[in-house]
């Protein structure tokens, strides 16, 4: 499957793009799963396995908070054009609505002075005070802070910690039982991330500051999985919801929400397309080195898996390889269509 791309995979992996890679192919029913690389390189060496859990980052907004709302969007406990204040009462601005968030068109000024250096109870107090700019619905500009509000929006409703809000409504629904938010026990099945300047490589740590800082707060990262969780909830998707998720949910997300200027974003997914006459791809990527691409209408979904900031963050590399992997892929699956 793919052969093209998976070489690639591999040549980025041995240029140093990053040090080892999980990744696996679903295509109409049939799976190719392969395992590359090392999982650790730092302080010593730890070849790469299947069964690791990898700290997805942002596809916790996807995986998760995406997800309940789409659950609640169909219990009609939310409505996309709402403002968000109509649910979270201690939000201040009365215009920002849900679909602005989750599309990030709501031009959110997302500057905090000193943020680094607040706690959990007063960071939540400082995006509570956050407005828009200018350009609110007017264009795409990719935010945390519209997911870490939503995450708020989930708890207000549940009145549960997000994070519990995720284990019981996602994780244990969907049987995603190697999956979790803040481990306990961290052994040598976290693959570890980034080198901090004291030295400390974080391990079962979340790598995002501001989700490491909110903790059971967080909506917009901080889940650590696997790869067989993550094609559990892709599953998912290329069955239309089955039983967890109507299939007009599903398809609803398979359309462009920002058609005033074709910003090609979805309800938390961006969009994806291999030919102009056929239904875009959905995408997500993490900021450690993980994406997912997905297409229900032809039971097709890619997922990866790196550590690509391990020891070291040099994203403009990974990003310029990552494109040159999701254009390859793109293409090749186009004249699989074609055929």
């Amino acid at each position: 499957m793919y052969p093209e791309t998976q070489e690639l995979i591999k040549d980025k992996m041995l240029a140093g793009i990053y040090p080892g890679v999980v990744y696996q192919f679903m295509e109409d029913q049939a799976t190719f799963q392969q395992t590359l690389g090392y999982s650790q390189i730092a302080p010593v060496l730890q070849p790469m396995t299947a069964d690791l859990l990898f700290d997805v980052a942002s596809l916790t907004k996807v995986v998760c908070t995406l997800t309940v709302m789409l659950q609640l969007h169909e219990a009609k406990q939310i409505e996309w054009d709402q403002p968000l204040k109509k649910y979270l009462p201690n939000f201040e601005n009365p215009e920002i609505t849900l679909r602005h968030l989750l599309t990030h068109t709501s031009d959110i000024q997302t500057y905090i002075p000193q943020r680094d250096r607040l706690s959990a109870k007063e960071l939540q107090a400082a995006y509570l005070k956050l407005q828009p700019g200018k350009d609110l619905g007017k264009k795409v500009q990719y935010t945390d802070a519209g997911t870490i509000l939503l995450g708020f929006l989930i708890e207000e409703i549940f009145q549960k910690d997000v994070t519990d809000v995720f284990q019981s409504e996602v994780l244990q629904l969907l049987d995603m039982s190697e999956s979790c938010f803040l481990p306990n026990n961290i052994d040598k099945r976290f693959v570890p991330t980034e080198k901090l300047v004291t030295g400390e490589i974080l391990k079962g740590v979340t790598h995002d500051p501001k989700a490491r800082t909110l903790k059971t707060h967080a909506g917009n990262a901080g889940l650590f999985s696997s790869l067989t969780d993550l094609s559990k909830f892709v599953e998912m998707y290329l069955a239309f919801g089955t039983d967890y998720l109507k299939r007009e949910t599903i398809e609803e997300l398979y359309q462009d929400q920002t058609p005033d200027f074709s910003g090609k974003r979805s309800l938390g997914w961006d969009l994806k397309f291999s030919d102009q006459n056929q239904a875009p791809l959905l995408f997500h990527t993490g900021y450690t080195g993980t994406f997912i691409l997905l297409d229900s209408y032809h039971q097709s979904g890619f997922i990866f898996l790196s550590n690509r900031v391990h020891p070291v963050d040099e994203r403009e590399k990974y990003i310029l390889a990552r494109d040159e992997i999701i254009t390859s892929y793109l293409s090749e699956r186009k004249k699989i269509y074609q055929k």
